[in-house]
């Protein structure tokens, strides 16, 4: 059972936490690994470094329309593909994030927060949220 009194409040956290998610990740990216560490790692683990720059800017700007609610559920289910990139590259390193090179319960987590988001929506204070289209129910005859 929903409650539709806090539901919008709820869907509010969600999109707040994965909002800011996604901004630090790129500011860890950008800062403190810098772009050209992470596009050594890129190539470390078999993707071009040329994807370094589209995923900082993609988690820059996908986690300012998520933190904002600026159509937030369809860039939650744009930026599924980088989640679960991250989930296949931490997948052999264990269940516990804090293993060597990271584990794969952080990343499995976060794609499944941004898939609730995506069927949930943006919940209160969305600066434009989008509905899904609903499938439109048979007449009976």
């Amino acid at each position: 059972m929903i409650d539709t009194r806090f539901a919008p409040y709820g869907a509010l956290v969600l999109r707040v936490a994965l909002g800011v998610m996604f901004i630090a990740h790129a500011y860890l990216k950008f800062a403190v690994f810098t772009v050209p560490g992470f596009t050594g790692f890129l190539g470390q683990v078999g993707l071009p470094g040329f994807l370094a720059w589209p995923i900082i800017l993609a988690e820059v700007l996908g986690g300012l329309a998520i933190l904002t609610g600026f159509y937030g559920r369809y860039v939650s289910v744009l930026l599924l593909p980088i989640l679960l990139g991250a989930l296949s590259i931490h997948a052999p390193n264990g269940w516990v994030f804090n293993a060597p090179n990271g584990g794969w319960e952080y990343p499995a987590f976060l794609a499944l927060a941004a898939f609730a988001h995506a069927l949930i929506g943006d919940g209160a204070l969305a600066l434009r949220s989008a509905g899904l289209p609903v499938p439109a129910k048979p007449a009976l005859a």
